[in-house]
């Protein structure tokens, strides 16, 4: 990955009506100073017993006022004038023939006047106005600074789009990992922006419209960096907040002004990144859509059906979001691409954390390792776990990144970091280890789990302790019996608590919430109950005008909700019974388990499967009940419809399976258990 020389930044122009706010604020300032008058007031008949004392050296007569230019100075310490030689007084207009004989008798002649000069016409407009064209300069000047980013009033409708220029650094696709399938798509609009005749010889279309849409932190913006890079055109990026405004048109103003330059440099490419903020379906929010929003976007389909095919300029655009988009900027001529960028397998991984991995001093690190221990992280937690190690590794005064760095930077990406200065009781973190225990044995005795990888009871985050279960290898779906015992997981903890100190906590309510959570959606969405049936309840989608996000409607009925909230708790209660029973089979290895906590607080992986040795496993769960009230699991071929119907009759037809297929075992039901006839 090449790297620009760093250069200067470069100093941000003052904008012009920063300029004409200064003028303005020194104006008036100017005229605050120049309308102070020097004169002293006082009153009527004191100025004109100073005139008749001869205490007067020069006028100044108005049709109402007297400005008097004092011999010596004057003060009057019962009307609070202070000591000065310039005074003033106001008098009625009746009284101005006095007030000048006055003058005329006691005032020498040629040193005083009743036609003082005229203000000038233009100074006496500015003054009166300069207040309000004051007022006015403010306002506009923060409507600039709110709308326009300070770049002027004419500059509304302009496109606030960056520009990748060559002292960029340049990303390519070698920069990109664990998104082999998005790159090999977006290597087509590459080769068409390089050499765009080779489609246009055979008739084909290069997509007007790219969208990369997966969770955050896969690599969407990366992606896009990386096709203007390896194309070498011009790349406009921009947000899709950066479209609304305030003021109607503006964002529809801004898009044109984006296809016109896109358009003037092509071949190009148009990133806008979280495309939801502007192109959000239409008529979605409360109360009707935004006028400014379904304008911009009206406006963004009409540029995008513009496109001629020889343009040369293609629009990609990400969100995490691709089902509130409005259905017309999805439809095949607009975003006729649709890539979907997912978290990466664990091979993705490994590449995403040797490319992060260059540059940092690795000690003798098993890169792959860490990539089995992070399932469903993306590139983002990955680049940010090698920071971390780094940070971690330069707190001890490192020089290089060990293994303990990066597995303290993998939980506290996962659960936060450590809180050391949390001091628990002795009961308490006895009744945390008893806890965790429960789950790490739970999980072991299940036969669908994945292997219990770390167990330990210090706090980190919003947790007292947590067990970290991991599986071997990527998994993309996941069994029912893999369900039934991620319940059983789940409820390990808190039924340890009861069968130990028969008394639950209440900080383990998460556990409840992620078990309830789980027995719903196997009941509602995954078709997992015999009395529902594979019926999929409740409607995805909320109505529009709610912001389809404020509630989903109940498309069934109140007896059959009466079913669902009864199958839910059955599974509760099924998977709290087999916890009961996993956990009382081997009790003796949950106390083990917990001394080895309460002494070294941590245990990884080798230490859990040494005390995990002799683990009683739970039996295979039954696939059919039998008349006789026998529990029979089938391990060879399964039964048809008349089989069960003949059994259900009290006939058992497995009889004569058993008598001829050896492998198959009859599990007797312990008295008192609990058996689930399964799907």
């Amino acid at each position: 990955m090449s790297t620009a020389k760093p250069t200067r930044p470069q100093r941000r122009k003052p904008s012009p009506w920063m300029w004409i706010f200064l003028f303005l604020a020194l104006g008036i300032l100017w005229y605050t100073l120049l309308s102070q008058s020097p004169f002293t007031r006082i009153d009527t008949a004191d100025a004109m017993q100073l005139i008749r004392d001869g205490k007067v050296a020069s006028a100044e007569i108005t049709p109402d006022r007297m400005d008097l230019t004092l011999t010596e100075p004057y003060s009057d310490e019962e009307n609070r004038v202070r000591e000065t030689d310039q005074v003033m007084a106001y008098y009625v207009e009746a009284r101005g023939d006095q007030v000048i004989e006055l003058v005329e008798e006691y005032v020498p002649a040629g040193e005083w006047t009743d036609d003082p000069a005229q203000p000038n016409f233009f100074v006496s407009i500015l003054a009166s106005f300069l207040p309000l064209l004051l007022i006015l300069g403010l306002f506009l000047w923060l409507m600039m600074r709110m709308q326009g980013g300070g770049r002027g009033v004419m500059q509304f409708g302009k496109s606030k789009a960056k520009l990748a220029t060559k002292d960029m650094p340049k990303v390519t696709f070698a920069d990109v990992a664990g998104a082999d399938e998005a790159v090999e798509e977006l290597e087509e609009i590459k080769e068409f922006l390089s050499e765009p005749r080779k489609f246009l010889e055979v008739g084909a279309k290069i997509p007007k419209g790219v969208l990369l849409y997966g969770p955050p932190g896969t690599g969407k913006t990366l992606l896009a960096r990386a096709v203007a890079g390896e194309a070498g055109v011009p790349f406009y990026s921009i947000s899709g907040s950066d479209f609304v405004e305030m003021f109607v048109g503006v964002g529809a103003s801004r898009v044109r002004d984006l296809f016109e330059q896109a358009k003037e440099n092509a071949p190009a490419i148009i990133f806008v990144d979280e495309i939801d903020a502007v192109g959000r379906h239409r008529g979605a929010g409360m109360g009707g859509g935004h006028d400014e929003r379904e304008q911009t976007l009206n406006q963004l389909l009409v540029e995008m059906d513009g496109f001629d095919v020889k343009t040369n300029v293609i629009l990609i655009a990400a969100t995490n979001r691709p089902d509130i988009l409005d259905p017309a900027l999805l439809r095949p001529g607009r975003f006729d691409r649709q890539i979907a960028v997912e978290a990466p397998d664990m091979l993705g991984r490994l590449h995403i954390l040797q490319v992060h991995g260059k540059g940092k001093p690795l000690a003798d690190v098993d890169l792959m390792a860490i990539a089995r221990r992070t399932p469903g992280f993306s590139g983002a937690d990955l680049a940010n776990v090698l920071n971390e190690a780094a940070l971690l590794a330069a707190r001890k005064n490192e020089k290089v990144i060990h293994d303990p760095d990066l597995d303290e930077a993998i939980d506290r990406v996962m659960a936060g970091p450590q809180k050391r200065t949390r001091v628990m009781s002795a009961m308490e973190k006895k009744i945390t280890a008893y806890h965790e225990g429960g789950h790490a044995l739970v999980a072991a005795a299940m036969n669908h789990t994945d292997p219990v990888s770390k167990v330990t009871i210090l706090p980190r985050g919003r947790a007292l302790g947590y067990t970290m279960v991991l599986p071997a290898d990527d998994k993309y779906s996941t069994t029912r019996n893999e369900l039934l015992d991620q319940l059983a997981y789940a409820l390990g903890g808190r039924v340890a608590e009861e069968l130990v100190f028969h008394d639950p906590t209440t900080a383990r309510r998460d556990d409840i919430e992620k078990a309830t959570g789980l027995a719903r959606k196997m009941v509602t969405q995954f078709g997992m109950s015999e009395r529902i049936g594979a019926v999929k309840l409740g409607s995805a989608g909320g109505e529009v005008f709610l912001g389809r996000d404020m509630g989903h409607e109940r498309d069934y009925s109140e007896n059959l909700a009466g079913v669902v909230d009864e199958e839910v708790r059955r599974l509760i209660e099924a998977a709290h019974d087999e916890a009961w029973h996993a956990l009382n089979d081997n009790r003796d290895i949950l106390d083990a388990l917990v001394l080895e906590l309460l002494e070294k607080e941590t245990l990884n992986a080798a230490a859990i499967a040494e005390i995990f040795t002799d683990v009683r496993k739970r039996p295979v769960r039954p696939v059919w009940l039998s008349s006789d009230g026998r529990t029979v699991h089938q391990e060879g071929p399964v039964l048809t419809e008349a089989e069960k119907r003949a059994m259900a009759n009290g006939h058992n037809p497995l009889e004569d399976a058993l008598r001829e297929k050896p492998p198959a075992k009859v599990i007797e039901v312990p008295e008192g258990g609990r058996v689930d006839p399964g799907p």
